[in-house]
Order: structure tokens, then sequence, then C-alpha cells
């Protein structure tokens, strides 16, 4: 009796390990979908989003849109309609600082130093993308950011770091 007891709960955690598996596929098949669709269309919202993926077989709702947008480190940039449309700042590591310099210099309007913070303007619409491109390009300055529309609150340690990040990143966006 004991031994049947055993078998039911090894067979039950393969059954749930396999779900498991099986989600995670799902997740990645669903993740390679939406960075097509991005490249292939400018989709503008997550509403958007969720009906291109639906149309290719994918039941989703917009918590799950919502959760992918966010594990993919999509951002929102203008499309030159004056719209904005997601891309992926995530791409192979020779061209990612290239692409999120680029995007710096694209949002960028102007900057100060408030004490130990750098405050950031950015372009209307393009702080998230902004401060996801300061993130990725890993200044040691950087304690954190936190965007709005068109600006950026970037924490630094102390205020001469921020004083010495606005340096670095005049001088990358020049």
């Amino acid at each position: 009796m004991e031994e049947e007891h055993s078998m039911a709960n090894i067979s039950d955690r393969q059954y749930k390990s396999r779900i498991w598996e099986d989600r995670g596929k799902m997740k990645g098949n669903r993740h390679e979908r939406v960075l097509e669709i991005i490249r292939k269309y400018e989709v503008g919202t997550q509403e958007e989003l969720a009906a291109l993926l639906r149309e290719a077989g994918f039941a989703v709702t917009q918590a799950t849109v919502s959760r992918d947008i966010r594990e993919l480190k999509l951002s929102k940039v203008p499309r030159p309609d004056g719209g904005q449309k997601y891309v992926s700042l995530d791409q192979e590591e020779g061209q990612q600082g290239d692409r999120y310099v680029r995007v710096l210099h694209d949002a960028f309007s102007s900057m100060a130093a408030a004490q130990n913070l750098l405050v950031m303007k950015t372009v209307s619409g393009m702080a998230m993308a902004a401060a996801t491109a300061l993130d990725a390009l890993k200044f040691p300055e950087v304690v954190g950011c936190i965007a709005g529309d068109d600006t950026i609150f970037v924490a630094t340690h102390t205020q001469e770091e921020a004083k010495v990040l606005m340096d670095r990143i005049q001088a990358i966006i020049a």
C-alpha cells in the first residue's frame, strides 16, 4: 500500500513538471511571436498586440501581454506619423550599446542635477525608453531610474556621481 502511495506522488510530480515545461515552451513561443510582430508591424498599444497574438493562435489576456512586454523589455519609441510603437531594446551584444545610445540621443531634451538626482527631460513619450537604455548601459553611478512620460529621475549614490553621470551622458549623446 505504501508503495502505491509513493508511486502516485512521483507520477503527480512528473505530471506537474510536464505542465510547467509545456507552459514554459508556450511562453517562449509567444515571446518569439511578439518579437516577430513588433518587427513586422508598428504596434502602438497592448490591445493591438493582443489582437495580433490572438490572430496568430495564442490565447492571451491584457495581463499576459503586459507581462510579456515587461519581460521582453519592450519600450515605446516615436513613429514618423507622431504615434508610438513598441520596439525591443534587447539585441545582440554588439548592437546593444549602439542602440541604447541612439535611444538616449533621440529622446534627450535636457538634464539637470539636483543633489544626488539627475533629472532628465525627454521628448514626450520617450522617458520609459530612455530610462530602459540608461539601465541597460549599466553606468556604475546609477542606482535606479523612475520614468514618467517625458521626465526621468535617475538616482545616484552621491551628488558628485550625479555630476559625473551628467558629463558621461552629455559625452555619449553629443
